[in-house]
């Protein structure tokens, strides 16, 4: 049973210390927005450019029961948002660089797509956006915060479809938000997400109150005891999930090693074999020299 305190909007004011469950923590995100459209609405404006006085609605389409345990084969908590009933959005934090990112955004993405009702035409394609919030970077070698990436020509740069598109924020380059990012306060809410502390989250809080809200959504689902098992829950899991990466990547260079290691022996291996052949060689002519000399 879930245990649900009745608080003051105004008490998270007086916390402090450490934040027990931030918004990288993918269910205390999923909560927060879930549970409070007006920082959804905002999240959404600042990330597609879109000015929030032209957002009427914004709809979660796949809610869970706020506080409900959810079990392992459930455990994906992107947040699908229909905005202004003609666009769909797909939000999804991800702390834990599993190598996977790549090929399960576009799944995502392509399945979102999907949106087409039998007898409609294609071109009643609701466009869909898939929205990534990583704590690392996708392409270490090319860091960059916020990229928007679509199909394209690769010759002439011709978009092929503007209804289908993948953008990735990349919470630990803060530092490389444009203007334009910095203009629909990407960075902002970056540093949110990213805020460990109670101060951080207060310093942030006080330039809007959007990011007030949030503040107190934080608290509200913090205080929440079921919502803090299921925040604890998904950080287990991911830590276990990139302590199996981790592992298999150093099995995998182990074995690499030891492949790399086999190959130079076996090369060192047919260096000697080459000698005794050619030692062989050697000894079959001098004895057919010394079976000559004999017969004279």
């Amino acid at each position: 049973m879930t245990t649900k305190l009745q608080l003051n909007k105004e008490e998270w004011r007086n916390a402090k210390g450490k934040i027990a469950y931030g918004m990288t923590n993918d269910y205390m995100f999923r909560m927060v927005l879930q549970s409070n459209n007006n920082v959804l609405k905002g999240i959404i404006s600042s990330m597609m450019h879109v000015p929030s006085d032209t957002i009427t609605t914004v709809e979660i389409a796949n809610p869970i029961e706020l506080g409900k345990y959810i079990e392992d084969k459930d455990y994906v908590l992107d947040i699908k948002v229909k905005l202004n009933d003609n666009s769909i959005i797909n939000l999804e934090m991800q702390v834990a660089d599993l190598g996977n990112w790549q090929n399960r955004s576009l799944s995502y993405l392509c399945r979102t797509f999907e949106n087409v009702q039998k007898g409609e035409d294609y071109n009643s394609v609701m466009p869909v956006t898939h929205i990534g919030f990583l704590d690392y970077d996708l392409f270490p070698e090319e860091k960059e915060f916020y990229s928007k990436n679509m199909l394209q020509n690769i010759k002439t740069g011709t978009i092929y479809n503007r209804n289908f598109c993948l953008r990735v924020l990349s919470l630990n380059q803060i530092e490389l938000a444009t203007e334009e990012d910095k203009r629909w306060h990407i960075d902002e809410w970056a540093r949110l997400f990213k805020a460990t502390t109670w101060e951080e989250l207060k310093m942030i809080a006080e330039k809007d109150k959007v990011y007030s809200e949030a503040a107190n959504s934080i608290y509200e689902q913090n205080s929440d005891e079921t919502v803090r098992m299921m925040c604890e829950a998904r950080r287990e899991a991911i830590f276990h999930e990139q302590y199996v990466q981790n592992k298999m990547e150093s099995l995998e260079k182990q074995l690499s090693q030891k492949e790399k290691q086999l190959s130079q022996k076996e090369k060192q291996l047919s260096q000697k074999e080459k000698q005794l052949s050619q030692k062989d060689s050697l000894i079959e002519q001098l004895q057919a020299e010394l079976e000559k000399y004999k017969n004279n």
